[in-house]
């Protein structure tokens, strides 16, 4: 199967497996020794390039309102599919023409991929058209996990109502006052005065980092769940709710429901008992072996393609 990605990002081609920033978009298009392209190339490309298309659409997409992308991309793909980006209602945040604009998409497309069950049923509801979940995946060649107990609390966003950072903050304290936050675009200055940042780096270095902590928490909305993902690939114990599905399949012992600051704030309690936190450490690396493999990635892609 021949598959190709479109985006944003202003890189082409194939992802080689050492790549240094492996995020999410870029480690599922290695995992699928897919190629990708940015936007402004589709109109270039040969008719029935690809099996089967990807397309992760812009936060902001303004620009395509005027733009054939639908024709562009069928004429290219011989099956069209979008990937859900950010939390599932995101989307509606933007202007009516874009929201418009976007239902209309993709209620055009053959599957809708998505983050979260949660999701599914969300973008189910919505349209008439097929959803499956495109898991979350880690290209782990080279990277070693974590060998020994780190140290520190780190909590998986920053002071906005999306990422609940101070709502992560507030169980972390039950725990420690050597609270690390990481960065993003959206962090705001007076932050730097309650608690410590790991600056923007790249994924790979990120990893590493990472290790260095004892517990996670994140109390945001349900995304593509990386933070969860990558804390469990550690056995790293991490806080967060039930509607990722990185969180709720990799750390069941630890899952809170929507809003349940008073549960969350009791884990955070029990893991400082040396047994919970084994318990909690061991379940978590198991459950990622069982659930969240490249290859378990690769057998859920097939299978999706293999279904009638």
């Amino acid at each position: 199967m021949k598959i190709g990605f479109f985006s944003e990002a202003g890189y082409e081609g194939k992802v080689s497996r050492n790549h240094p920033n492996m995020r999410t978009d870029v480690a599922w298009v290695c995992a699928l020794d897919a190629t990708h392209h940015p936007f402004p190339r589709l109109q270039e490309l040969p008719n029935n390039l690809y099996d089967v298309g990807v397309m992760i659409l812009p936060k902001k997409r303004e620009t395509l309102l005027n733009y054939p992308l639908l024709e562009q991309y069928r004429r290219v793909c011989k099956k069209v599919t979008v990937m859900q980006e950010s939390y599932y209602n995101y989307w509606q945040d933007s202007s009516i023409a874009e929201q418009i604009w976007y239902f209309n998409f993709i209620t055009e497309m053959d599957i809708i991929f998505c983050h979260n069950d949660v999701d599914l049923m969300y973008y189910s509801g919505l349209t008439n058209v097929r959803t499956e979940l495109l898991p979350t995946v880690m290209i782990t060649d080279g990277i070693a996990r974590r060998d020994e107990l780190g140290s520190g609390v780190i909590i998986g966003g920053n002071w906005v109502r999306d990422y609940g950072g101070f709502d992560s903050y507030q169980v972390a304290l039950e725990l420690t006052d050597d609270i690390t936050a990481v960065t993003t675009g959206r962090m705001k200055k007076e932050e730097s005065q309650m608690l410590k940042h790991i600056p923007w780096v790249l994924w790979r270095e990120w990893i590493d980092i990472l290790s260095q902590f004892n517990i996670g928490v994140q109390l945001g909305t349900a995304a593509a769940g990386t933070f969860n993902l990558n804390c469990s690939f550690h056995g790293i114990p991490c806080i967060a709710y039930s509607n990722s599905n990185t969180q709720r399949i990799l750390h069941p012992l630890t899952t809170v429901e929507l809003g349940d600051l008073e549960r969350a704030k009791e884990i955070a309690n029990k893991l400082k008992d040396d047994k919970f936190y084994k318990l909690c450490m061991e379940t978590t690396k198991k459950r990622y072996e069982m659930y969240y493999t490249e290859k378990v990635f690769l057998d859920n892609w097939n299978r999706v393609w293999n279904e009638k």
